[in-house]
């Protein structure tokens, strides 16, 4: 599965959580507003920012709104 490091307010999480939504992509939402999801972010991407994408089944990790959507077209 598909996990989306996000805060809700972010419109470049927005535009991304829309791709997932609008393509029936099953993903995991992880606000970052929490200090402990924010706390994992930082330990797996190395840095605060979002949107940031965890597919564990392909050993992917992204930043990057652009970036992201471009490499959900290739799994859906």
């Amino acid at each position: 599965m598909i996990d989306l490091f996000i805060l809700e307010t972010c419109p470049y999480c927005l535009k991304v959580m829309k791709y997932l939504d609008d393509n029936n992509i099953e993903y995991r939402k992880i606000d970052t507003s929490n200090p402990a999801s924010e706390n994992s972010l930082i330990q797996i991407g190395g840095k605060r920012q979002v949107p940031f994408l965890v597919d564990n089944d392909r050993n992917i990790q992204m930043y990057e709104s652009n970036d992201i959507i471009e490499y959900l077209k290739t799994i859906v």
